[in-house]
């Protein structure tokens, strides 16, 4: 049995319809801009081309085409005062590490911004995820694989089903389940009394996205609903996220690492990413389990010096050769051996720059093997465990 064996998947439906959806993509992007340069909606035909491109992709996705944001203040205005260190370089660099894009300001803006949405359907995200990332470099134009967070929109009015609400009088009652790590959110809207029930909960969960983007809509928020009379204790629905940041702080926000003992093999040390969620890595598909045995051990057969510090940084140039193309779940050491739990984009060519690297190991003969899947089958039941002991 080969040692390393490599799992190419076969050109598959999703990566027709993306490839047949940029192909087509130069006669659909005149119609789409000239309805947002004019402000109405996309013509019939134009509209019905654009909506059949994308459901092949996935018959869940939608679309949504706009003007792109208005650029705010310039990225590196927001460096601010760097007082008595702005003429060290590191605490300049320190502070531009900080900003998303700090050049970002130095290129041109789009002017139109081409979103799908998934909803709740993971499948469907995944699908986007691969579109936006075969998207061609198109001057004026930004695609975007879910709807983002828009707190701009919030203070606006909104059109739904023929009823305009001002968005600015919303305000949100919060209910936080830290054993589900899910938020319960009431919105309410003193506008909600004269509307019927489905307008009055399109509302809600329209408010909800506005401020925490789709994503981590999916992550967090475990039911909507509308209120009809005024919360006890009112919140901006911009205050959402920083509930969803300490939620996520309170569940581990990072790494959680786990110890025992297994009969005849001695200690057990597990450590996973925690709260990991689909939508955290939506183009990883491809898992990939990598086995390092190593030389140095204590009594309980736990790594010890100098072959601790040669795992750490082993798995740290895995990681590092990944980069956005695979990222590390979860790993295991018992009995002389430390598993790795990775998952990788299939579609990155990354595999065999990983087998490469896996290889190079010198404390054994290392091991890997890769197989699709999408489901996260693995990692669930490996999660499984640590769920139970953690009460969740």
């Amino acid at each position: 049995m080969a040692l390393f064996r490599r799992r190419r998947s076969p050109q598959s439906e999703y990566a027709v319809a993306v490839d047949e959806f940029w192909a087509a993509w130069p006669e659909l992007r005149g119609p789409l801009a000239a309805a947002v340069d004019a402000g109405t909606p996309v013509a019939g035909a134009a509209a019905d081309r654009l909506t059949e491109r994308v459901t092949r992709i996935h018959p869940a996705l939608t679309w949504e085409v706009a003007p792109a944001p208005e650029p705010g203040p310039g990225p590196l205005d927001d460096l601010g005062d760097l007082g008595d260190g702005s003429d060290d370089p590191d605490v300049l660099m320190a502070r531009m590490a900080e900003l998303d894009d700090p050049l970002a300001s130095l290129g041109g803006s789009p002017a139109y911004t081409l979103t799908l949405s998934a909803g709740r359907d993971d499948d469907a995200r995944v699908l986007a995820e691969r579109w936006v990332r075969a998207a061609p470099d198109e001057p004026g134009w930004r695609f975007r694989p879910a709807v983002p967070a828009d707190h701009d929109r919030l203070g606006r009015p909104y059109t739904w089903d023929g009823h305009e609400l001002d968005l600015a009088h919303c305000t949100v009652a919060l209910r936080v389940d830290q054993r589900q790590g899910r938020i319960e959110a009431g919105v309410y809207h003193p506008d909600f009394m004269f509307l019927p029930e489905d307008a009055r909960a399109g509302v809600a969960e329209h408010v909800v996205m506005l401020a925490l983007g789709e994503d981590d809509y999916v992550r967090w928020i475990g039911a909507v609903a509308p209120l009809v009379e005024k919360p006890l204790d009112p919140l901006p629905p911009t205050s959402i996220p920083a509930v969803v940041h300490q939620l996520g702080g309170a569940l581990g926000g990072g790494w959680v690492t786990l110890q025992g003992r297994v009969p005849l093999r001695g200690a057990i040390r597990i450590a996973v990413r925690r709260p990991l969620h689909r939508r955290d890595f939506p183009a990883l598909s491809l898992y990939v389990h990598v086995v390092l045995p190593y030389t140095h051990a204590d009594d309980d057969r736990l790594p010890a010096e100098p072959s601790a510090s040669a795992l750490e940084a082993f798995t740290e140039r895995l990681r590092d050769l990944l980069g956005d193309d695979g990222a590390l779940f979860a790993h295991q050491t018992v009995g002389g051996q430390r598993r790795l739990h990775f998952y990788l984009d299939p579609d990155s060519g990354v595999l065999p720059e990983l087998e490469e690297a896996v290889r190079s190991w010198s404390e054994g003969r290392a091991a890997l093997q890769s197989r699709l899947d999408p489901e996260w089958t693995v990692i669930t039941q490996v999660l499984r465990p640590i769920e139970r002991q953690l009460g969740q």
